[in-house]
């Protein structure tokens, strides 16, 4: 009976998970986005891992110091119905990167990657790491 209780909605995960890669990509801390909230680097940890939901007041407030519209947290969420028909959209493509951008190394390649101006280097960038991954398979 009280499973429902101990087990996060899947939505609140999702939510969380936004906040998270938000923040990450801003180089922000949660100690930071607490004080900016009011709150404590706990409460944003238990808002990122969807163990707390997060209250519309507070998302419009997560939003606008993360810059970001409130529908940013809502992108791609699980079981909701994809636009013009059913389904669901959990296995979408860019999971991946919601992952990728998490993780501490896939930011930092993010970072340094948009940071080169020139185009050509960074098609050469992108080789290189195709080439790379076809050599580890």
């Amino acid at each position: 009976m009280t499973d429902n209780k101990k087990k996060p909605n899947p939505i609140d995960i999702h939510v969380g998970s936004r906040v998270r890669l938000r923040r990450n990509m801003l180089g922000m801390s949660q100690e930071k986005l607490g004080e900016s909230l009011g709150i404590t680097f706990q409460q944003i940890q238990k808002y990122e891992k969807g163990t707390n939901r997060v209250g519309a007041s507070r998302l419009q407030a997560i939003a606008t110091i993360l810059g970001v519209p409130v529908s940013f947290f809502f992108e791609d969420a699980p079981d909701m119905p994809a636009l013009g028909g059913g389904g669901f959209r959990e296995d979408n493509a860019t999971s991946y990167v919601v992952d990728f951008l998490n993780s501490a190394e896939g930011l930092q390649l993010n970072r340094a990657f948009v940071r080169i101006a020139d185009a050509k280097v960074r098609r050469r960038v992108v080789d290189l790491v195709k080439a790379l991954a076809d050599d580890e398979t």
